[in-house]
């Protein structure tokens, strides 16, 4: 077990993922319906209130990438999540067709793959908040495969996006792993796309990740690992805005992080245990992770600290830290993925809990095997 002593004192409480902030700005009122829910009832009405957007013709994402792609606010450098290459909005010769490599040209990349829900059906084949631009050869060596870890790729992309067998626990066939600063983007991209299209999805092909708009058990469980570890960006923010604008409708998952959890796994929030007297974890990095992890804290007063790792089930698995006085600050500990008897404990969901006098944090973790 290993303890930093504080020196991240700038770190503050609204970096905590699971907080009740609200990263964007939907109109007054939005999410009033969704107001104390959680589970299938929270995740019900998030789809009332995002269904039923506006429609717009596929010819027409081209012009709505202007807003929503622009990167540097200049409505003129392509936003590429899938490569490294900058592309000019508009310009006929960037756009479409076919590419015998990197950095030829972009075009328009149904995260969510056509494929899974039947082809050119409305509005899932328009919908922006799954429709990225990208460039047009890692969009065709991507295909419809499903996204996934590669640890030994076959194929990898300019800016590190990988394409071979997944490695994530629930899946082995071919997948396509984006860089990790893209990951929580396309996660909340998913759990966007799940929610807005609840009971809308019968009769969709589906895929590895999705029963029709379902996510499939490993799916979600990885993309909540991925859209903990990559938290949301301006970029998101941003483009959650100009999508509405458009479509008329928001990604609930920019806006509130937190419902991610309590749709997917309420029973692992506790309201209680993010008031601002008790003690704030940061999510652990890497997460997922295999071998070591780091777990970050702050402590808004000297306290006396106890961690403990508990599985899914909710047994004991071990104490990182066993009532130790520390002062106020930033601290660090680093669990090595082991059990109270030193053996390695099994892959999976795990959850880290912080108690201090004041009261209880708590982090969920996943741990994967080598």
């Amino acid at each position: 077990m290993k303890i930093l002593l504080p020196g991240k004192f700038s770190v503050t409480l609204a970096l905590i993922l699971l907080s009740s902030l609200s990263y964007s700005d939907p109109p007054s009122g939005y999410y009033d319906p969704a107001a104390g829910l959680s589970g299938p009832a929270l995740q019900q009405a998030l789809h009332d209130i995002i269904d039923n957007h506006t429609n717009i013709s596929y010819s027409a994402i081209w012009g709505a990438f202007f807003t929503t792609d622009d990167m540097y606010g200049n409505e003129e450098i392509v936003w590429d999540m899938y490569s490294p290459y900058e592309y000019t909005l508009g310009d006929d010769q960037n756009q479409g067709g076919s590419a015998s490599g990197e950095g030829e040209s972009y075009n328009r990349e149904h995260s969510w793959p056509k494929s899974w829900f039947g082809g050119e059906e409305s509005p899932m084949y328009t919908d922006l908040f799954h429709i990225v631009p990208t460039d047009t050869w890692v969009n065709n060596k991507r295909d419809n495969y499903p996204y996934g870890e590669v640890t030994n790729p076959t194929w990898t992309s300019e800016n590190g996006s990988r394409l071979g067998p997944c490695s994530y626990p629930g899946y082995s066939g071919t997948a396509f792993e984006p860089i990790d600063g893209y990951k929580g983007d396309f996660a909340r991209n998913y759990f966007y796309m799940a929610t807005r299209y609840l009971g809308e999805d019968t009769g969709w092909p589906g895929s590895a990740m999705a029963d029709e708009a379902v996510l499939t058990p490993w799916a979600e469980e990885m993309l909540i690992g991925w859209h903990l570890s990559d938290h949301v960006s301006e970029k998101e923010t941003d483009r959650n805005d100009a999508v509405c604008a458009i479509q008329y409708n928001r990604n609930p998952f920019i806006d509130h992080p937190e419902y991610v959890l309590l749709v997917y796994d309420p029973t692992s929030v506790e309201s209680e245990e993010f008031q601002a007297a008790s003690a704030a974890m940061y999510q652990n990095v890497p997460n997922p992770f295999y071998g070591i992890t780091t777990i970050g804290f702050i402590l808004p007063e000297a306290a006396a600290v106890s961690i403990t790792v508990y599985d899914i089930s909710g047994k004991l698995v071990n104490t990182v830290v066993e009532n130790n006085q520390l002062p106020e600050g930033y601290h660090e500990v680093n669990w090595n993925g082991d059990m109270e008897s030193g053996e390695p404990a099994a892959s999976g969901i795990y959850f880290c809990r912080i108690s201090t006098p004041e009261g209880v944090s708590s982090i969920r973790m996943m741990m994967i095997g080598g």
